[in-house]
């Protein structure tokens, strides 16, 4: 028997960046699927639908259906429903949501009226300082504050970029409220991730290039964690990481091996 019997795997770092797949991942998962591996591929992208997400990724040669992608956006939809029904959402983010955003009230950075709950999500060129103002002001008057992931930083083909969550941790000291994360790192995410699974967390790997948010993240859930050198990895993040992955591989495509040892 291996040490695991599923996996939930990041998507941005870890088998694509910016939709390019990387090298030895679409051969990596076709394993995988061979020998009927149960996945899950947990993501904190915020800029794409869960289903544009299957989609990119199935033109970059890794067939995945959208009911496999967990996504920030559907946790922070599911969060809203449950806690806040009939709110009226302040939505900082950058891309079209509304499909996996259904039923909540979302109100534009101009609308009228009060805003009862500040969400903030991907970072882009609209996370502008007038935008960024408004939702400061709405914290300021009594909105909740929610932020689908608190991510620092990502890899695209370009090179590193600012995420999230340097925008969080600004309205955070600016307003002195802490935000529900409904991402990664937060314990729900990843507690929906092995549920859909149907397995008991020890029997779960986490796969992912954070070591903070991915993979010790997940090992603090019961998960084992197993970190790539792609992606955002860097040497010193790890050499910094308040804790040890359980493996560390170069890439995806070792996963398939790591699996049977």
């Amino acid at each position: 028997m291996t040490w695991v019997d599923g996996l939930l795997i990041d998507i941005d770092g870890v088998l694509s960046v910016s939709w390019e797949a990387i090298g030895g991942a679409p051969e990596a998962l076709a394993k995988l699927r061979a020998r009927h591996v149960p996945l899950r591929f947990a993501t904190n992208t915020t800029t794409r639908t869960r289903a544009e997400v299957a989609s990119l990724l199935t033109e970059a040669g890794m067939p995945v259906d959208p009911h496999e992608i967990l996504t920030a956006p559907v946790a922070t939809a599911a969060h809203l429903r449950r806690y806040h029904p009939g709110a009226r959402c302040y939505l900082l983010n950058s891309g079209d949501l509304s499909e996996d955003l259904e039923g909540i009230d979302v109100v534009s950075g101009d609308a009228a009226g009060p805003v009862d709950v500040v969400v903030v999500g991907g970072a882009g060129l609209n996370f502008t300082h007038t935008e960024l103002n408004r939702a400061f002001g709405h914290l300021l008057d009594g909105a909740t504050f929610v932020a689908m992931h608190r991510n620092l930083y990502w890899r695209t083909s370009a090179g590193m970029e600012l995420d999230t969550g340097a925008y969080v941790a600004a309205l955070e000291e600016s307003s002195g409220m802490v935000p529900v994360v409904l991402g990664k790192p937060s314990p729900e995410f990843f507690a929906t991730g092995v549920a859909e699974l149907g397995l008991s967390p020890d029997r779960v790997a986490m796969v992912g290039d954070d070591v903070d948010n991915d993979v010790l993240a997940g090992q603090r859930c019961g998960l084992h964690g197993v970190l790539v050198r792609t992606g955002k990895f860097r040497p010193e993040a790890l050499d910094m990481a308040s804790g040890t992955p359980d493996h560390v591989v170069d890439s995806f495509a070792d996963v398939p091996a790591l699996l049977e040892y």
